[in-house]
């Protein structure tokens, strides 16, 4: 191969479309001449490249990229996957018309829920009520509640994140509402999931920055990395929430509704100063051109699209930088109670998840096969010597 990197082409479906998918190691020269000589188009769900079959010419491919890289087309003679019909999504019509039970909405107002918490608990009691149409719901017993939690995962297929939400908002009606005993309900939870924060090297931030030309969306992305900020932190962060004096941030109504202070950093200090000149907002930091809050789909594609041109086969959320940071924190031997505090975390068994993806412990331990490869390399030379 002469040290040029491998592609390799393949038949696959993207969006129920007959695709040719282009694999090969992250290269500049490669993505440059599929990006201007070709209609390839890169995939995050797919996490690779491809282009339509419909549109797809070997010949043309080859005399394209062979200068650049080996490629490999023997997938092409494989048949590509049967296209799986779309899931077709859950409808609820008896919403509109069925009713909830008394107090419920004015209970949660009450406790000061966020907007998006009632009006998922409130679908959920509705379709609760809704199951047991005809029957009254204060007298149901435990069993007859937990066959219908499973109902709904046997028949809609719900996920351990929504099972939890709909026992909580029943269990809001019963404990809140009636404010009936806790041992007098209690459902069985799915099992928790382990799931490791996905975080990018210090490196992989630099190239996203780097790779950031407006400078909107550069500093809202060093804003959110180098604070560890949410995204809804960071969307209704304010300018008087900047105090550049002190070179900190407040964060304020956070998750929990509570207020924290952040971290203000000199470069993130000295970029957000420029920024500040230029675009001049009026109230919030980060604002749209109408002078609203920036909305949450905006920084995806914007963090999306830097990802993509920083050459990062792989999929970015704007969490990866709140999950990065407290991990490249913890790396440099910062205080785990000090990094619970600045993310805002209740409990620091929440922080601690961070010491599972943080390579400062794993640089302490030496793979066996090193150590089997050392100790040969070291008999060889005993013998030569």
């Amino acid at each position: 191969m002469n040290g040029l990197p491998k592609i390799t082409l393949e038949k696959g479906i993207h969006r129920t479309q007959n695709v040719i998918r282009i694999e090969f190691p992250y290269n500049l020269q490669v993505m440059d001449v599929l990006r201007k000589n070709t209609s390839a188009t890169w995939s995050r769900t797919m996490r690779c490249w491809y282009v339509g079959e419909q549109d797809f010419n070997l010949h043309q491919f080859f005399t394209l990229l062979q200068p650049h890289a080996y490629i490999d087309y023997s997938g092409l003679k494989k048949s590509a996957p049967e296209v799986q019909p779309p899931v077709q999504a859950v409808s609820y019509p008896h919403r509109a018309h069925t009713g909830l039970p008394k107090g419920y909405r004015e209970k949660l107002e009450q406790k000061r829920y966020s907007p998006s918490t009632i009006k998922t608990y409130m679908e959920y009691i509705k379709d609760f009520v809704h199951y047991f149409k005809g029957k009254e719901i204060d007298g149901l017993t435990k069993n007859e509640i937990n066959d219908y939690i499973l109902f709904l995962i046997q028949r809609h297929k719900i996920s351990p994140s929504q099972q939890n939400q709909r026992i909580n908002a029943i269990k809001f009606y019963y404990e809140r509402v009636l404010e009936l005993p806790r041992q007098y309900y209690d459902i069985e939870r799915p099992r928790k999931t382990f799931v490791l924060p996905k975080v990018l090297s210090e490196q992989e931030i630099l190239r996203i920055l780097e790779a950031t030309a407006n400078l909107k969306h550069k500093t809202l992305l060093a804003t959110i990395y180098s604070a560890g900020l949410r995204r809804s932190e960071v969307i209704n962060l304010r300018k008087e929430d900047v105090d550049f004096d002190r070179n900190i941030i407040f964060i304020r109504g956070a998750k929990g509704k509570k207020d924290r202070i952040g971290i203000l950093s000199d470069a993130n200090s000295r970029l957000l100063n420029v920024y500040l000149k230029q675009f001049k907002p009026k109230y919030w930091m980060f604002e749209s051109p109408d002078r609203k809050k920036y909305s949450s789909s905006s920084i995806s594609r914007a963090l999306n699209k830097s990802a993509i041109t920083a050459g990062l086969n792989k999929k970015v959320t704007p969490h990866m930088l709140r999950h990065s940071f407290a991990t490249h924190l913890l790396e440099q031997g910062v205080d785990m109670r000090y990094i619970q505090n600045l993310l805002g975390h209740e409990s620091t068994k929440t922080t601690e998840i961070y010491t599972h993806v943080s390579k400062k412990s794993l640089n302490k331990i030496k793979s066996p096969l090193d150590r089997i490869l050392d100790d040969k390399l070291k008999s060889s030379r005993q013998l030569q010597d």
